[in-house]
């Protein structure tokens, strides 16, 4: 006989006691009853029912002892060979008393066997109430309705009905007449089924066996008593893992509640799914690992505290400190340790399980993308998707690609994503802008050595991020060499949009940045603010109301940006227009000149690229000489004249450069000299272009 066919066999045998009491007492009332077969019982009342009920003086029924111990007797035994008997295991998981368990199995009854709920009916004097009453339930029990110690069973505080293993309902009657019901779940588990309960099977999933181990104590704490735990997470950070690796330590299987899919708008109860999570954990005999706490503290600390009072062992998971607050109960708060290139590295070799490309190691999987151990699955499953798609072998593109599919879509309402598509060979600057570009991308490829292993950075508060100044005029290379950086990194780029943070209203700015910031912290990639000096501006000496404001949103830059972990780039046309306190919190400060002739000979060369058909007349070198313009100026010539020829459906001349370079000084307030155009200056005069 199984396992399962003996706690079966224990469970029915008790309910076979309950049936003999109900049999007991039903064969005491039809003794006094003149119209036992009435089917209409409970539906009216006659004359001789009311003097019946008002004559009854039945007395408690008796237990039968006997054949309960032994039933008992034969559990002993089965338990004593190692048998799993899933009632007792269910009485010592909930601290039922043996009364508890009692008025459990005779409200689970009916859902065991059918007759017994027409049993009932007869007993409550109703046909239509087919299950046990709470007056009817004390009865078979031998214990008076007026007993309080015996009523205090069923109230809300205690076991039975604090963990949802029986539910009371019509509770608008008067209490002894009220039903009792055992959902469907504690049935279904007592005869052996652990599929979890629909109210949170999609928020809910067995913990995989730990691929950490405890070194952080947890399952020394939780063998010493500790019933609810705080680990506070952080990007990349592998809370869940660690918490199963506690659990394991003391026997629990860990059962994971992912608050974030069930997320409730603000005002809405999460009572439900923190009642049938626990239930579960503790009927599966194992520890609830909840997170991220913040979708619960988000409608208020009654809902954080009723899941740590929940009953079950908790470990909850969030990023934010842990808010005394939440609940009276005090957690053992543990912070989880940032995990290093050398571990995430490992994770993702474990998860590519030898499909390994070979240029993984030294790349920026490991380096700039801090995935947690169930994000890094994903990129992975993702990223073979990917490659099957096109029937390729996976390579290194496929998983950066699974990487950036990572990353949380809050952002992307704040900020406009770029996924890199241009490299170092597109730039046209000086050596010593490059050489500084690259500095930076070394920076932010090194930090961790830099940064953790050398500790370079010491002192609390300050972030592991790096910020960098783009200064220089409009056009001259300050957003491609951002997206440049980002393509070596392997990352996409968030420009931030100014139109999502700049408020009229005082105090909105600083949240509105706020935001920004705590959505980035969860994502890989690179920050870009446009147009910086709008809201990184100098300070200035409080004259009145609005001056003292616009230096509280600098300051709260200032704080703001030391403990930023991210890679983020400030990007003005008006250097002196950034506040001088920046400067010191700047890893990098890079100066963007506009172009000199040699440049922008090559920048004309690469914007008319090389599939646009040209005349022989074209005189880039003329061109470069002559007009003393930006790379974006060049870029949206180039355009303009390729309309022109494209309309005409005929090769570029030069004169279609004369004429877009014309409406590019129209654009600019620029005026048309003849010394600049030279010999092209009488074409402008002859179309009417100057008049």
């Amino acid at each position: 006989m199984s396992i399962d066919d003996v706690s079966v066999r224990h469970l029915l045998g008790r309910v076979g006691v309950v049936e003999a009491r109900v049999r007991g007492l039903v064969a005491q009332r039809r003794a006094g009853d003149p119209d036992p077969d009435n089917p209409f019982r409970g539906l009216y009342l006659s004359d001789e029912v009311v003097d019946r009920v008002l004559s009854r003086r039945s007395p408690l029924t008796p237990i039968d002892t006997g054949v309960l111990q032994e039933v008992e007797h034969q559990a002993d035994d089965a338990e004593a060979a190692g048998r799993d008997l899933r009632l007792r295991r269910l009485a010592r998981g909930f601290d039922l008393q043996p009364v508890d368990v009692e008025l459990l199995l005779i409200a689970l009854a009916p859902d065991l066997d059918s007759r017994i709920e027409r049993l009932y009916g007869y007993l409550n004097d109703d046909v239509t109430m087919r299950r046990a009453t709470i007056g009817l339930a004390l009865e078979l029990c031998g214990l008076s309705p007026t007993s309080s110690p015996a009523r205090s069973r069923l109230e809300a505080s205690r076991p039975l009905i604090s963990s949802g293993l029986i539910l009371i309902e019509e509770t608008a009657r008067p209490l002894l007449t009220r039903a009792l019901r055992v959902p469907d779940r504690v049935t279904a588990h007592l005869l052996g089924d652990d599929q979890p309960d629909a109210a949170v099977a999609g928020l809910l999933e067995r913990g995989s066996p730990p691929g950490e181990v405890d070194d952080l104590g947890l399952g020394p704490a939780l063998q010493a008593g500790a019933r609810l735990c705080y680990l506070q997470d952080c990007p990349g950070g592998d809370a869940r893992g660690i918490a199963a690796a506690g659990l394991a330590a003391v026997g629990l299987v860990p059962l994971c509640l992912d608050l974030g899919l069930g997320r409730a708008s603000p005002g809405e109860d999460h009572s439900s799914i923190i009642r049938a999570a626990a239930r579960e954990a503790r009927l599966l005999g194992g520890g609830l690992v909840a997170g991220p706490v913040e979708a619960l503290a988000a409608n208020g600390g009654h809902a954080v505290r009723g899941l740590a009072g929940c009953g079950a062992l908790v470990i909850l998971i969030g990023s934010a400190s842990w808010d005394p607050r939440w609940t009276s109960a005090i957690p053992l708060v543990v912070e989880v340790p940032v995990s290093t290139p050398g571990e995430r590295a490992e994770r993702w070799r474990e998860r590519l399980n030898g499909d390994t490309p070979a240029d993984l190691d030294g790349s920026p999987l490991a380096t700039q993308f801090v995935l947690s151990p169930e994000q890094v699955a994903h990129a992975v499953d993702g990223a073979r998707l990917q490659a099957s798609r096109t029937g390729e072998a996976l390579t290194l593109a496929h998983l950066r690609a699974g990487a950036r599919a990572q990353n949380a879509a809050g952002l992307e309402r704040l900020a406009r994503r770029t996924e890199p598509e241009v490299g170092w060979e597109d730039l046209v600057l000086p050596p010593g802008t490059l050489a500084q570009l690259h500095e930076l991308a070394g920076r932010t490829l090194h930090r961790d050595r830099v940064l953790r292993d050398w500790a370079m950075r010491p002192g609390g508060g300050r972030g592991r991020g790096i910020c960098a100044l783009f200064a220089g005029d409009s056009g001259t290379g300050k957003t491609m060499s951002a997206e440049v950086i980002a393509g070596e990194l392997g990352l996409d780029l968030y420009t931030v949009n100014l139109a999502t943070v700049v408020d009229k209203y005082v105090g909105e700015t600083e949240k509105n940045l706020e935001r920004i910031f705590t959505e980035a912290a969860g994502v890989n990639g690179v920050l870009l603010f446009d147009e910086a000096d709008a809201i990184f501006g100098k300070r200035t000496e409080v004259r009145d109301a609005q001056d003292r404001y616009a230096n509280i949103e600098t300051a709260y830059l200032l704080q703001r940006m030391e403990s930023f972990d991210g890679l983020a780039i400030l990007a003005t046309n008006l250097r002196a227009n950034v506040d001088e306190a920046f400067t010191r919190r700047l890893d990098a400060v890079v100066d963007f000149p506009a172009p000199d002739e040699p440049q922008r000979r090559e920048l004309w060369e690469r914007c008319l690229g090389g599939l646009l058909p040209r005349g022989e007349d074209v005189d880039l070198e003329f061109c470069a000489r002559a007009f003393e313009l930006s790379g974006g100026n060049i870029r949206s010539i180039a355009l303009t004249a390729a309309y022109f020829v494209a309309g005409a459906g005929r090769p570029l001349a030069m004169a279609d450069l004369v004429r877009a370079v014309h409406r590019e000084y129209r654009k600019l307030g620029r005026l048309c000299l003849e010394a600049e155009f030279g010999p092209y200056h009488a074409l402008l005069t002859a179309e009417g272009m100057l008049g």
